[in-house]
């Protein structure tokens, strides 16, 4: 079966190695921080806090302890506090050794299409664009297809680029993608997928 969004989100913890620095962006990703585990993980945040631990449980949020994404989150006894400005200035100074972001479209080059949809409201471009500039691997996590059943990952991405062929890894609900020389490459299928699936679904090129 496909994974869920818990499941992808545990897949894409899988990905982050011991005493680095990550940003997670809004979406799935934000389920990330459930599952680190024993990893010395420690997440950092564009609106200013470094040290991000899991999700509250219900009766315990604290409303000043927010992510970007305007969740609520709990801090950890390293929780770092400090203006936008700092937590810019690591990000484009390539303190940031991964970033895990939803995305609405990604091309076999790796371009990453996830701030806007023209024509609708959006708040404003946050800070996709400065990390997949600033950060040294991009992981993207997102579902494989879109609503009416339409590839998400396609030869060229048709919205507005948040960056070019910044993309490393794609994990979405039916496996792991590797962007590679020529398009991407099939890494891992969720249970029961068949890369034959990936394949049918993909508008992307898919390389051996």
């Amino acid at each position: 079966m496909p994974w869920d969004r818990d499941q992808m989100a545990e897949r894409a913890a899988q990905e982050l190695e011991d005493g680095t620095y990550v940003n997670l962006g809004i979406g799935i990703p934000t389920l990330v921080a459930n599952y680190i585990g024993d990893k010395d993980i420690t997440l950092q945040s564009e609106n200013g806090m470094l040290g991000m631990g899991p999700f509250p449980y219900e009766g315990e949020e604290d409303p000043d302890l927010i992510n970007a994404g305007k969740q609520t989150i709990t801090e950890l006894p390293k929780t770092a506090y400090f203006d936008s400005a700092t937590s810019f200035a690591m990000i484009r100074g390539g303190k940031i050794a991964a970033a895990i972001l939803g995305a609405m479209e990604v091309a076999e080059n790796g371009d990453l299409a996830n701030w806007m949809i023209p024509g609708k409201l959006v708040k404003g471009m946050g800070g996709a664009m400065d990390l997949v500039a600033g950060v040294k691997k991009v992981v993207v996590v997102m579902d494989h297809t879109n609503k009416a059943g339409e590839p998400k990952l396609l030869k060229e991405c048709t919205l507005p680029l948040t960056g070019t062929g910044v993309v490393n890894r794609i994990i979405t609900n039916l496996g792991v993608l590797d962007v590679v020389e020529g398009g991407l490459k099939i890494v891992e299928c969720a249970p029961e997928v068949t890369e034959q699936e990936i394949r049918d679904k993909t508008e992307a090129t898919i390389v051996n």
